[in-house]
């Protein structure tokens, strides 16, 4: 992704709530997040509703003009300069909370289910006609040069029609919503959208480690990566969800990182007694050189600049631990 300098966020916050419950307590009837090909017409209108709500809450954190969605975006640009959720071990625990967090906002708009995934293994052969871009079941389709979006490639359809993110990257740019889809280029075998950067065939090699961090980094920069460039423009990235930091701005955002968080959670479950809590690789230390920081650790907290409580990653390795309580 894209870097720029940002400025650090106020780290006081008023009244945040202490780290959750101990991932060693569990949950006695842990919630089934669903695919939103396989949701009812009735659970994708419930989400719809709560995700358009976040979108005109106001911020959590005292920004001027910018609203709790725009709170998402703007702590995930934060972080991602200097590196501390991207390149690294804690990647997959960080965004895990991440997607919690994001959920919790959506319950308090109303909504009574969890967090849903887009199974774009499934969809790679034609992800542009995925049922996640219905412009009236799902979160609209492709973006389109309107002229009144900068260089961006506005969503003209959908429930986000009319949604306004505040941050491209972290700096104050309003701009409409916008994707890029990357168009197939047949005659050079290159698929739409880069499907095959993340269809079945993508995800054989990521599914073969069995080294926690070699599995992330193979999770991380193959098919995760190739979805968001996929969505947001590749190269030219004119879409919210392509190479910059503020891609939560995109509430497809969510639907994406529950996807890699359920990826991740397959891999835990073939050997749940030492992948569960399997956890090791250095901190990025944003060197020059590129050489690592010191090594990573269960107890390393995951910050979250007054959107929520900071928590160990230990707290969120098992799913069904009494503060997650989901499984897929």
């Amino acid at each position: 992704m894209k870097l720029i300098h940002l400025t650090t966020l106020a780290s006081a916050v008023l009244a945040l709530p202490s780290e959750p419950l101990s991932s060693r307590q569990t949950c006695s009837s842990p919630k089934l997040r669903k695919s939103w090909s396989k949701a009812t017409a009735a659970e994708k209108t419930a989400y719809l509703n709560a995700a358009v709500c976040v979108t005109k809450k106001p911020s959590r954190l005292g920004n001027a003009n910018a609203t709790l969605h725009d709170d998402f975006a703007l702590v995930h640009a934060q972080l991602s300069s200097p590196q501390r959720i991207h390149a690294f071990a804690g990647f997959l625990p960080w965004h895990r909370y991440f997607v919690m967090v994001y959920e919790r906002a959506l319950r308090d708009c109303g909504y009574t289910g969890t967090a849903m995934y887009w199974d774009w293994v499934a969809d790679a052969a034609a992800p542009s006609k995925a049922s996640v871009w219905d412009p009236v079941t799902g979160f609209g389709g492709n973006g389109v040069n309107t002229g009144d979006n900068g260089p961006r490639l506005r969503v003209i359809d959908g429930p986000f029609k009319n949604y306004r993110p505040q941050y491209w990257n972290a700096d104050a740019q309003p701009h409409w919503l916008s994707r890029d889809f990357v168009p197939g280029d047949a005659a050079n075998g290159v698929p739409e959208m880069l499907g095959n950067g993340y269809n079945a065939a993508a995800m054989v090699p990521v599914n073969a480690q069995t080294d926690y961090d070699v599995f992330r980094q193979f999770l991380e920069d193959g098919p995760h990566a190739a979805v968001h460039a996929g969505v947001g423009g590749g190269n030219r990235g004119l879409g919210d969800m392509g190479f910059q930091n503020a891609s939560p701005s995109d509430p497809m955002f969510f639907l994406h990182h529950t996807q890699v968080d359920r990826l991740w959670w397959i891999w835990q479950q073939k050997a749940p007694a030492t992948r569960t809590f399997a956890y090791n690789g250095f901190h990025n230390a944003n060197n020059p050189d590129g050489s690592n920081g010191p090594p990573v650790s269960l107890n390393d907290l995951l910050p979250m600049l007054g959107l929520a409580a900071d928590v160990t990653v230990r707290s969120v390795m098992d799913t069904k631990a009494a503060n997650l309580c989901y499984t897929y």
